[in-house]
This record gives structure tokens, C-alpha cells and sequence, in this order.
């Protein structure tokens, strides 16, 4: 999928054709091999000098994480509370996989997410990835780094968008849906049914209830 036309065509999907071939997709191709590669910092040290942290307030961490990331061209940064950042590492760990619908005005298109411990979420066109797993490669990461979780009760999220086919404004809604679908227990049902018991996995009403929140 080239960047021109992941940028200006968002193809209407039929809910019923993925529904029949997703889950098969996603995790046959999973067993088999997944190759997708990270392209973000993978360490919070990488990002920033966390020695200059000592004795700072969760509220002064949280004005630097957030002005650093200020301005900055295709990368974000987003906090959460070092609980919840827990929750989402630890809920990754056992269902890895999900599927994210990005909406546009001709409908929308499709991507899937890959957890790649400890602390970084992967997104691919799901088209590219049905085809060739190994070659697919990511439109946007995202770490959630969980270092001052315990100390400070702060998640520090990191988000890179690799292609400019997705807008800013789209890669924080995907970012915020994501980590809101590991995070809330009403909607880390739909993850669960995804990875555990696929036939449960009602893609139509998710799609549906995604499009209403976009």
C-alpha cells in the first residue's frame, strides 16, 4: 500500500467480509510469523535523561513529557496514570492483537495491532498485513513506558507516526482508542473476545460503536 494511496483512498469495507476472514488472518499469520519491526525509541532513556527526573512531581514530569513533544513533526506524547499504564502492559501481554477501523469521509480502512513486550504496540494496514505478514510494515507505533508508574503514579506514552498517509489528528485518535481498549474494562471484553474466542467477536457493532466515538 503506497502513501498516496493510503492518504487519499479510504475504501468502505464490508463488516461482514472482515468479520469472515480476520480472525483467520491475524492469527494463522501470527503463528506462522510476524516480522514487523520497531521503529520508535524502545527505551524511555532514549527519549529523554530520566536522572534529571529525580525529584520531580508527577505534575512536572508529566509539563516536560508534554512540552518536549511539543511541535515535534509526527510525534506525539500522551499520559495516563501509572496504574492504568500497568493494566494496558499487563492486558497486552495476554491479547497482543486487536483491530483499530480509521474513519474518513469515503468510509474507512482497517489496521491491526501487534504487542511486542515490554511496552510497544505495533499498527499495520490490515490489507498488507493479510497479505504478507513478513513484509507488512508499521503506519504508526506507540510504547507505553511504565518506569515511574509505581514511583509517581505516571504513564508515559510515546506515539510515531511512520507514514504520511495518517494525519496527527488520526494517530492520537488511534492511540487514545487503543490504549482506552486495554484500559477500560468495558471495552478490554471486546480485546479478550478477540484473542480468546473469535466467534464471540462481534466486528460490526465494535465497528459501529468506533465510528461513533471518532
Amino acid at each position: 500500500m503506497t502513501v498516496a494511496s493510503l492518504s487519499h483512498t479510504a475504501r468502505a469495507i464490508s463488516g461482514r467480509a472482515i468479520r469472515q476472514n480476520v480472525h483467520c488472518q491475524v492469527f494463522d499469520n501470527s503463528r506462522r510469523s510476524l516480522s514487523f519491526s520497531f521503529a520508535g525509541p524502545r527505551k524511555l532513556e532514549e527519549i529523554m535523561k530520566t536522572e534529571l527526573l529525580e525529584g520531580k512531581s508527577a505534575s512536572e514530569v508529566s509539563d516536560i513529557w508534554m512540552t518536549y513533544h511539543e511541535g515535534k513533526d509526527k510525534t506525539h506524547g500522551l499520559i495516563m496514570l501509572g496504574k492504568d499504564s500497568l493494566d494496558v502492559l499487563e492486558r497486552a501481554k495476554q491479547c497482543p492483537y486487536f483491530v483499530q477501523p480509521v474513519f474518513r469521509d469515503e468510509g474507512y480502512f482497517m489496521l491491526v495491532s501487534q504487542f511486542q513486550g515490554p511496552s510497544h504496540f505495533l499498527m499495520a494496514y490490515l490489507e498488507d498485513y493479510k497479505m504478507d505478514p513478513a513484509r507488512a510494515q508499521p503506519l504508526l507505533t506507540f510504547s507505553v513506558f511504565d518506569d515511574l508508574a509505581k514511583k509517581l503514579d505516571l504513564g508515559l506514552i510515546r506515539c510515531d507516526i511512520l507514514n504520511k498517509g495518517v494525519e496527527d489528528d488520526e494517530g492520537r485518535k488511534i492511540v487514545n482508542s487503543m490504549l482506552d481498549a486495554y484500559k477500560k474494562d468495558e471495552e478490554y471484553f471486546k480485546v479478550k473476545a478477540f484473542n480468546e474466542t473469535p466467534d464471540s467477536f462481534d466486528l460490526d457493532d465494535y465497528i459501529s460503536c468506533q465510528n461513533q466515538r471518532w
